[in-house]
């Protein structure tokens, strides 16, 4: 019989279907801001939020979240998910040689790229993920997402919208603080986020608008191993039997420094994949943030004594995306 246990053990582990839909309708927030709503959770942030993240402010120091968006990335290929293709139209040479069609000496250089939308540090926007067929707010998933991109949800609806409390929670540090760095496998649970907070201190609350930072450390292993499985394969993460936090929490958004933020292998013994996605997503309406950087952030947090930040993480406005690139800062 499924419940929504909080704790990994009461999992039935042959019955993923009955333990994610439990949760799902437990933890769903259709119809909470209105049947039209394009947000989800990211509507508790609100000017006030914003006003009490700007206060946070005493330095100006900058920190960078984001990995490198290069054909040195982790991506293997999976769902056709490749590495970022960087191609230059012009360059210096064509400028010294004289093969640009400028007048007076000037020359220049361009470029594109090419590359998913998730393939490095990113957002999953609300359209990315459905359950039974059906998107956030109980609209129907082909209703949603067509050929033409995400009709309802897109990222460019939230282009203006992510700047708010950012609070790092280094989980890693603080159940591994010899490594800092949870095993592959490991499942943070409620419990876990909420000792962290206590060890961490009252800059580590966690509330309403705020944004989640989750450190595991797995992307400091990758940087001293080399990528291997880094996307896709195991690693520490969510537990599902934590979405009733995330729920209660009331938190706007959540970030991992993972490649796909729940726990992998996920927590069950027949075939599942990402069965928090499937409750957080389309149920919650809650943004995931996956592959962001947090190593240089916990170390500055750790030297402050101090565990939150203002946290800029717009997308880019590409219409109709079911997700985005960013380069999420955070501000102290």
């Amino acid at each position: 019989m499924s419940s929504l246990t909080e704790d990994p053990a009461g999992l039935d582990r042959q019955n993923p279907e009955a333990e994610i839909a439990v949760r799902a309708e437990a933890y769903r927030n259709w119809g909470r801001w209105g049947e039209d709503d394009a947000l989800g959770t990211l509507n508790f942030i609100d000017e006030a939020k914003r006003v009490e993240a700007a206060g946070l402010v005493s330095e100006g120091r900058v920190v960078s979240l984001s990995q490198s968006f290069d054909t040195d990335g982790p991506q293997k290929g999976w769902r056709r998910r490749i590495n970022p293709v960087h191609t230059m139209t012009d360059t210096g040479t064509d400028a010294e040689r004289g093969n640009q069609p400028f007048p007076h000496g000037i020359g220049g250089a361009d470029d594109y790229i090419t590359m998913p939308l998730q393939c490095s540090t990113q957002w999953d926007g609300l359209g990315h993920i459905f359950d039974h067929g059906t998107a956030w707010n109980g609209r129907r998933a082909g209703d949603v997402v067509t050929s033409d991109g995400d009709l309802v949800t897109g990222v460019e609806h939230a282009a203006s919208v992510i700047v708010s409390r950012g609070v790092l929670l280094d989980v890693a540090r603080h159940l591994s603080p010899e490594t800092g760095e949870l095993p592959d496998g490991y499942g943070i649970t409620a419990a876990d986020l909420d000792a962290c907070i206590r060890a961490q201190g009252e800059s580590s609350r966690v509330g309403r608008g705020d944004i989640l930072l989750v450190r595991t450390g797995r992307l400091a292993r990758a940087r001293r191993e080399g990528w291997n499985d880094y996307a896709g394969g195991n690693a520490a993460g969510i537990s599902i039997t934590a979405a009733g936090w995330l729920h209660r929490s009331e938190i706007a958004a959540i970030a991992t420094d993972t490649w796909g933020f729940e726990v992998r292998p996920n927590e069950f013994d027949v075939p599942a994949f990402q069965p928090l996605h499937q409750i957080a997503i389309p149920n919650m309406g809650l943004t995931i943030g996956e592959m962001w950087d947090f190593d240089e952030l916990a170390e500055a947090c750790a030297a402050r004594g101090r565990w939150d930040v203002l946290l800029s993480a717009p997308p880019l406005p590409i219409t109709g995306a079911v997700g985005s690139p960013i380069n999420p800062v955070a501000i102290f």
